[in-house]
C-alpha cells in the first residue's frame, strides 16, 4: 500500500468515527429537538438526498479534468464547517443549512473512488474500493455507541461538536495526500459517449432498482427502534455499532469475491435486515439485522468495479459521479415514501422492502447471466 492510500485510510477511519457518532441519530434529533412528524422528517431526509444528488456528476467531471486532490480537500473542509454549524444551531432553519451543506459533501464519492482506483497499484478495483468502505466503516464501529452514550449523558447537541473536533484531525491526513496525473484519451480515437453506452445504461437501471429496494427500510429505522421498539439512545447506539462492524467486515469479505457474485450476495444479506427489524423482538435481533445491513455499503464497490469494466479510464470520474447520482436520487425518493408508510403502519416499510429485494436479486441474477453470455 502506498503512502497516499495510508493517508486516505486514516482520514476515512476518523471521518467514519465522527460521522458514526451523529448521522444515524439525526432523525431522532429532528423528532425530539424540533418536534417534527415522521412525514416531515422523511421529507427533510429526502431534501438531504437532493443536496447529495446535485453535486456528483459535476464533481466527477471536474475530477477527470482538474484532478482529484483539490476536490477531496474541499469536501473535507466543507464537512468540517457544516458539522460545526449543525452543532451550534439552535433553530431548525440554521440546523437545516448545516445539514444540507453536509449533504453537499457527498460529491467526494466519485473523486475519492477514482483517486483510490488510480492509486491501487496491483490491487483489483474491487479490493481497492473496498478499502475505503472498510476503513470508513471501521471508524463507524465506535461512533454510534460513543454518540449514544454522549447523547444520553450530555445531550445530542454535544455529539455534533465532538464530531467536529474529530473531523479537524481527519482533515490533516487528507491534505497530506499527493496530486495524481490527469488521465486523457487519444483525441484521434475517443471512447464511446456514456450516453450511448448501452451496457453501462442497462447496468445503471439495474443498480437504481437494487439500491431503492435495499435503502427503503433504512432511513426511519432509528425512529422505529426508539418509538415502536422502545430502545434508548445508548441501546440504539449498540445496534448501529453492530451495523458499522458489519459494514467493515462484509466489505472485506465480499471484496475477495468476483464483483457480480459479491453484488448478489450483498443484496441477500441486506434482505435479512428488514426481516430482523420487523419480526425481531429484542436487541440481539436488531443488532444482527444491522450487522447484515453492512451488505448495503459493501455492494457499492462491487457495483463500481463492474461499471469500471464498461468505460475508458478518462471517463472513470464521470462514471462514478453518475453512479453516485443514481444512488442520491434514490436517497431523495425513499425517505418521504418511508415517512408516509410509517405514518400509516410502521411495519409496511419492512414488508415492502423484503419483497422488493427478493425481486431485485432475481432481476440481477438474470441480468448477469444474460450479460455473461454476451461478454
Amino acid at each position: 500500500m502506498n503512502r497516499n492510500l495510508v493517508f486516505i485510510a486514516s482520514a476515512l477511519l476518523l471521518w467514519g468515527f465522527g460521522e458514526g457518532m451523529f448521522f444515524n441519530f439525526i432523525p431522532i434529533y429532528l423528532d425530539t429537538q424540533f418536534l417534527l412528524s415522521k412525514s416531515e422528517i422523511g421529507l427533510i431526509l429526502g431534501l438531504f438526498g437532493f443536496s447529495m444528488a446535485i453535486t456528483h456528476i459535476p464533481a466527477g467531471r471536474l475530477a477527470d479534468r482538474l484532478g482529484r486532490r483539490p476536490l477531496l480537500i474541499f469536501a473535507w473542509l466543507l464537512g468540517l464547517v457544516a458539522t460545526l454549524l449543525i452543532g451550534l444551531a439552535r433553530t431548525l432553519p440554521l440546523f437545516l443549512v448545516g445539514f444540507f451543506a453536509y449533504g453537499l459533501t457527498a460529491f467526494v464519492s466519485s473523486p475519492l473512488s477514482s483517486y483510490v482506483t488510480a492509486a491501487r497499484g496491483k490491487w483489483s478495483v474491487g479490493t481497492a474500493l473496498a478499502l475505503t468502505t472498510a476503513t470508513f466503516s471501521t471508524g463507524m464501529v465506535f461512533g454510534p455507541v460513543t454518540g449514544g452514550w454522549i447523547g444520553d449523558h450530555y445531550g445530542m447537541r454535544i455529539i455534533f461538536l465532538v464530531a467536529t473536533g474529530i473531523f479537524a484531525v481527519s482533515n490533516l491526513f487528507m491534505i497530506s495526500i499527493e496530486k495524481q496525473p490527469i488521465d486523457y484519451h487519444d483525441p484521434s480515437d475517443p471512447p464511446p459517449s456514456l450516453r450511448t453506452n448501452r451496457r453501462l445504461l442497462g447496468f445503471l437501471a439495474l443498480l437504481a432498482f437494487a439500491v431503492f429496494a435495499m435503502y427503503l427500510a433504512i432511513p426511519l429505522t432509528p425512529n422505529f427502534l426508539k418509538s415502536v421498539r422502545g430502545l434508548s439512545l445508548s441501546e440504539t447506539g449498540v445496534v448501529l455499532t453492530a451495523g458499522a462492524l458489519g459494514n467493515a467486515l462484509l466489505a472485506i469479505f465480499l471484496s475477495r469475491l468476483k464483483p457480480r457474485a459479491g453484488f448478489l450476495i450483498a443484496q441477500g444479506l441486506v434482505a435479512i435486515f428488514p426481516l430482523a427489524i420487523w419480526l425481531g423482538g429484542s436487541l440481539p435481533f436488531f443488532a444482527f439485522g444491522y450487522f447484515l445491513l453492512g451488505g448495503f455499503r459493501a455492494a457499492r464497490p462491487m457495483a463500481m468495479a463492474q461499471a469500471r469494466e464498461l468505460v475508458h479510464e478518462s471517463q472513470m470520474g464521470l462514471t462514478y459521479g453518475i453512479m453516485e447520482t443514481v444512488n442520491a436520487v434514490i436517497f431523495i425518493v425513499s425517505p418521504p415514501l418511508a415517512g408516509l408508510l410509517f405514518d400509516q403502519n410502521p411495519l409496511l416499510i419492512y414488508q415492502l422492502s423484503v419483497s422488493l429485494i427478493a425481486v431485485s436479486i432475481l432481476v440481477s441474477a438474470l441480468y448477469f447471466t444474460r450479460r455473461g453470455k454476451h461478454a
